[in-house]
């Protein structure tokens, strides 16, 4: 099938099946799909678009079919990424399963870990968190201190995680633990997947200055581990953190330039538009501009970066610069979102449906400096390992 006869289907079927309401900016955190055991559809038109994607296998479109995917080679996929975006369309499923775990999977896991773990994760049954830093242990993640105790066909895990992102309603954790007492620190850690559905796993939301809590502590006290579902082999979990860390960082940067509600969407909520739907403070709508185009030039250098990893030139320490630029654009957009929206984006909570949501996003965004490396140690990395500068 040529490129053009996968677009037009891929146009008519999207028109057909995007529900109408499915195809308006998100408002709030209730119009994102996050998945798992214990989800309640904002709508029946979030859980209708899912399921239709679900079917196409299009929430993992590059996946393979045999776990989910929709099978699709690259070039079909940015096509398809290209036609959601002219509709409009939300994503029917966020997940750090698909952002972050997924990619770990199929690169380190096993045929059989494969079939068990990635089909839910297509399909939104199974929401997973991350089980990286510790009290003690962030930017220097090696040292953790979190310890799996092999007993038989399982590892007996102690410890503590924080900043596991909503955790408090995942199912399924994946972990970086010690299993190698006598190794150094980097080879002894294992990755290991853990159900959250057992004694001995716990979670305590933290609150953050926006006054909702995405973020968690987590803590093993006895909590089982089984050996089938240790990702590689015993201390290569190291290896694999850095794989899928590349991931996260990518995960953080498109979120960050391209979800949520945009400046244009929150000015036609407030009503700051012309009778022609156009901004009507010129200074914003030029600052509107200026993100647009850093956000296009943006997502070309996305793709440049994918398209010469799966060349097999890898992302490497390009990941830090796009971490970085994204944190800058999620920071600068949402700014714009509160300029855009005046004195309705000082709402804290009410009876507006946004319940001060712009307000916290804000907030929020500000953490993404920190999350997933700092953007001092990202520029760190950049200096020296993509410029070539000198370290004295």
């Amino acid at each position: 099938m040529s490129l053009e006869t996968f677009r037009k289907e891929t146009r008519a079927w999207l028109e057909a099946n995007c529900p109408e309401s499915m195809r308006k900016p998100i408002r709030s955190e209730a119009d994102i799909c996050w998945g798992g055991k214990h989800w309640e559809f904002a709508s029946e038109d979030q859980k209708v678009w899912l399921e239709r994607m679900v079917k196409k296998g299009w929430t993992v479109p590059t996946w393979p079919t045999e776990y989910g995917g929709g099978g699709l080679p690259k070039e079909e996929a940015f096509v398809l990424k290209e036609e959601l975006k002219a509709i409009n369309a939300r994503s029917p499923l966020d997940s750090f399963g698909i952002w972050m775990l997924g990619p770990a999977l199929l690169k380190f896991g096993t045929h059989d870990q494969k079939l068990e773990h990635l089909p839910p994760i297509a399909r939104g049954e199974i929401r997973w968190c991350q089980g990286y830093s510790e009290p003690g242990a962030g930017s220097d993640l090696a040292s953790l201190r979190t310890k799996g105790d092999l007993q038989g066909d399982h590892y007996v895990i102690n410890g503590q995680k924080v900043w596991t992102s909503y955790a408090d309603k995942s199912d399924w954790i994946f972990a970086l633990v010690r299993t190698e007492p006598e190794a150094s620190k980097h080879e002894g850690i294992s990755f290991i997947l853990v159900d959250m559905d057992q004694p001995g796993v716990s979670t305590k939301p933290i609150k953050l200055i926006s006054g909702k809590s995405p973020f968690c502590e987590t803590f093993f006290d006895d909590a089982k581990g089984y050996v089938a579902n240790l990702l590689g082999e015993p201390g290569q979990g190291w290896t694999i953190a850095k794989y899928l860390l590349s991931h996260e960082r990518a995960g953080i940067v498109s979120e960050a330039a391209f979800g949520g509600l945009n400046p244009v969407a929150a000015a036609h909520q407030s009503g700051e538009v012309d009778e022609d739907g156009q901004v009507e403070d010129p200074i914003l709508r030029g600052e509107i501009a200026r993100l647009t185009i850093d956000g296009l030039a943006f997502d070309a250098t996305l793709r440049r970066v994918k398209e010469e990893a799966d060349h097999g030139e890898g992302v490497g320490a390009r990941a830090s610069m796009l971490k970085y630029v994204g944190t800058e654009l999620n920071k600068r957009k949402n700014e714009l979102n509160m300029s855009a929206l005046g004195s309705d984006g000082l709402l804290w909570e009410g009876e507006d449906e946004t319940d001060g949501d712009p307000a916290r996003a804000w907030l929020r965004s500000r953490a993404n400096s920190i999350e997933g490396g700092t953007s001092e140690v990202q520029l760190n990395i950049v200096a020296k390992r993509v410029l070539g500068m000198p370290t004295s």
